[in-house]
């Protein structure tokens, strides 16, 4: 018989609600007082005068490991609802500038840095975001901060991985005079037609991201895949909704896959379709898709399978990119989708017929109507299609993704107040009224998938539910300001929906993201106090996978 471990003397969080349903603002969380789990799943949950449990304490420790909480308490292992596995990997060994104010800022970290790591080939970082540069950002900006004299590249992510910010050096290295326009792309120029070193959007997704794939070996793609797993084993999660798979990723993951037999982790990937020239060449990755999913799904694989396919709708706000019904405040331009509907149709219509699901990202609010009409005209509800991000959204709109049962895929550490502080100017007060609005999503009945986005946002999933439930900044914890507080989630529906909410989201729910009997023994230790206001101070103290402990913290 496979070895067994009782857990006591805790607190074994239960929902209260079955998976894709809310567990609403009020409702308080149950708790279960053991927990029983044997090999790698979970035995039983319940009271300790339950026979099982009485049966396990009298079996003796040969037999039974019993594991005092001393008070603490289990969740269901965090799953990442909407997360990118390599970039995430890749990004931890770059340089991050997301605590620069302004471009001083950037200039004096990125040229310490270059400085104190003489030998890397290039100067890759993270973090910027559009508002530490109001006057806009530009190569010239970045070409005397190498004082080892190589004038190495610098390639600076933005911070929602929609933009890339290139030095000279950068954009000869990339090739990019020799780009052409691509369809949804932005290859950033002044008026003379001159580069500027900045490419956002499907530019950023066509050339960027290949090359730096290109230029990363197997081998590196491997250990950055490594690298994230262990940060989310440190925050939580056994699970993750990758939401930008390609080639790359896909050929790194295989290969440790195939070299190490689990990297324990449970992945569910959506792969990303970009727009091109021609339907047949968008059509293409689509088939892609399809044929990856017929060899790695939940019957084949299903720890690491391709459940659907992934199209960026439009941009974000803080770039202007953001698809609205009216004009930005501060221009007043209007900005077109990177996906028309016409242009949707097929994909969605392709992928729903062959099984997949299909997640679109939606920020703005012109782009959420949109894609709630592809999604309800040409998406099959039973497969559980879903809008990533809908920052902001119109009352009518999320009304018909409740009647459409259209998940709400959401990422609450977006929300912080801490990087929203453009938005009343971009948007104006009005709009910002509607920003995020968790609550109405909840209430209509749009099932709820939580998720961080890393690494455009911290990843630790109890940070992500702090600013979720309470509205306040975890980047910031002394900012007091609070943003739309009456679009809050509860602690007990945002814990729902990051366990067994994302399990949900992806056809998981039978087997992971909740603690009963029969499902495996993913889950998560934490010193914690059951109140909103103190997740600050919750302290992830082990996470198991698969019946085995893979982090425990420090004493």
């Amino acid at each position: 018989m496979a070895p067994a471990t009782l857990f006591v003397n805790g607190k074994i969080f239960l929902s209260g609600v079955s998976p894709g349903t809310n567990a609403g603002l009020h409702r308080p969380p149950t708790f279960a007082e053991c927990m029983l789990i044997r090999g790698s799943q979970i035995e039983h949950v319940g009271l300790s005068s339950d026979a099982a449990i009485e049966a396990a304490r009298a079996a003796g420790p040969d037999e039974v490991t019993v594991c005092d909480l001393q008070g603490k308490t289990i969740l269901p292992g965090f799953i990442d609802g909407h997360m990118h596995l390599m970039l995430l990997g890749q990004a931890l060994n770059k340089l991050d500038l997301g605590r620069c104010k302004n471009l001083e800022d950037i200039r004096n970290t990125i040229r310490e840095y270059a400085a104190a790591n003489p030998h890397l080939p290039r100067i890759l970082c993270r973090g910027w975001m559009h508002i530490m540069t109001p006057d806009g950002a530009k190569a010239s900006d970045l070409d005397d901060l190498d004082p080892t004299g190589q004038n190495r590249p610098i390639l600076i992510d933005s911070k929602d991985l929609h933009s890339t910010w290139a030095n000279t050096a950068g954009i000869e290295e990339l090739g990019a005079r020799e780009w052409t326009d691509v369809p949804a792309g932005i290859i950033h120029r002044d008026e003379q037609g001159n580069l500027l070193g900045v490419f956002s959007e499907a530019a950023n997704l066509t050339y960027v991201w290949p090359y730096i794939a290109r230029v990363a070996s197997v081998e590196e793609r491997i250990e950055a895949i490594k690298a994230a797993v262990k940060a989310y084993h440190e925050t939580g999660y056994t699970g993750i909704i990758d939401m930008a798979m390609d080639e790359g990723s896909w050929e790194a993951l295989q290969t440790l896959l195939k070299r190490e037999g689990s990297i324990q982790m449970r992945i569910a990937a959506y792969w990303l379709v970009k727009p091109c020239k021609t339907e047949e060449e968008t059509m293409a990755q689509v088939e892609r898709a399809i044929e990856l999913a017929k060899l790695h799904n939940a019957e084949t694989s299903p720890d690491c399978r391709i459940i659907g396919v992934k199209v960026i709708c439009d941009g974000i706000v803080d770039a202007c990119t953001a698809v609205l019904s009216e004009p930005y405040a501060h221009n007043g331009h209007v900005e077109l989708p990177l996906w028309t509907e016409n242009q949707l149709r097929p994909v969605v219509k392709r992928a729903t017929e062959a099984g997949l699901q299909i997640a679109l990202h939606a920020i703005g609010d012109a782009t959420v109507k949109m894609v709630v009409d592809v999604l309800t005209k040409y998406a099959d509800p039973e497969k559980r299609p879903r809008m990533e991000h809908i920052e902001v959204s119109r009352k009518e709109d999320v009304e018909r993704m409740g009647k459409g049962r259209i998940t709400a895929s959401i990422q609450p550490v977006h929300s912080d107040p801490a990087i929203l502080k453009a938005w009343p100017r971009l948007l104006g007060e009005h709009r910002c009224g509607r920003a995020f609005a968790y609550r109405e999503f909840a209430d209509v009945g749009a099932p709820l998938a939580l998720g961080s986005d890393a690494p455009t946002a911290p990843h630790t999933p109890l940070g992500n539910i702090y600013v979720g439930t309470t509205r306040r900044s975890y980047r910031e914890p002394e900012l007091e300001t609070v943003v739309n507080p009456h679009f809050a989630l509860g602690l007990c529906e945002a814990v729902a929906a990051g366990t067994e909410g994302a399990a949900y989201s992806c056809f998981d729910e039978h087997r992971i993201g909740v603690l009963k009997a029969g499902h495996k023994a993913d889950f998560v230790i934490v010193d914690m106090e059951w109140k909103k206001e103190k997740l600050m101070q919750a302290k992830v103290i082990e996470t198991w996978y698969d019946g085995a402990k893979v982090y425990a913290a420090q004493e």
